[in-house]
């Protein structure tokens, strides 16, 4: 079985390659739209994580998310069951909770990141290698979708 906590770089499936970045490679790649994507997130306490279960079907969770150093950072409750997804298998997303201004979400791998056990209580802690970055908007008639890529800069596609 083909584990997904790969780094930057990393093959995948197919043989191409999965660019990922740090929250900080992000907003020196793409500033004004990390800008705006980083204000839905702070907009509210909560938003909502997807991962893979064992069985490989989707499960969603809320989820408290923050901005530490070069990172988006997130947590959960010792041994919770998204935790043990992202060991597993550490693709997921986050969806900030929804706007009137647009809705934004972020995808890509987790990677847990250790801590002293004394401290945390034994919850689990995750930073965000990003692969992808997404703002979804109305405007007028149109649906807009923005979305950054490492290296591919920041693109729209607009559908009536």
């Amino acid at each position: 079985m083909l584990k997904h906590r790969m780094a930057r770089g990393s093959p995948r499936p197919g043989g191409r390659l999965l660019s990922m970045a740090t929250w900080a490679q992000f907003e020196s790649e793409a500033s004004q739209f990390a800008a705006l994507v980083r204000a839905r997130f702070e907009a509210a306490e909560t938003h909502i994580l997807a991962t893979l279960r064992k069985d490989g079907s989707p499960r969603v969770s809320g989820s408290e998310v923050a901005f530490q150093g070069p990172d988006l950072s997130f947590g959960s409750m010792p041994n919770a069951v998204k935790a043990l997804d992202l060991q597993r298998d550490g693709r997921c997303a986050i969806h900030a909770h929804p706007s009137k201004d647009g809705d934004a979400k972020v995808a890509g791998i987790a990677i847990e990141v250790p801590g002293d056990a004394d401290v945390t209580g034994g919850s689990h802690a995750f930073r965000l290698e990003l692969r992808e970055a997404v703002i979804t908007s109305v405007e007028g008639d149109e649906l807009v979708v923005r979305f950054w890529r490492p290296g591919l800069g920041v693109r729209t596609v607009r559908r009536r």
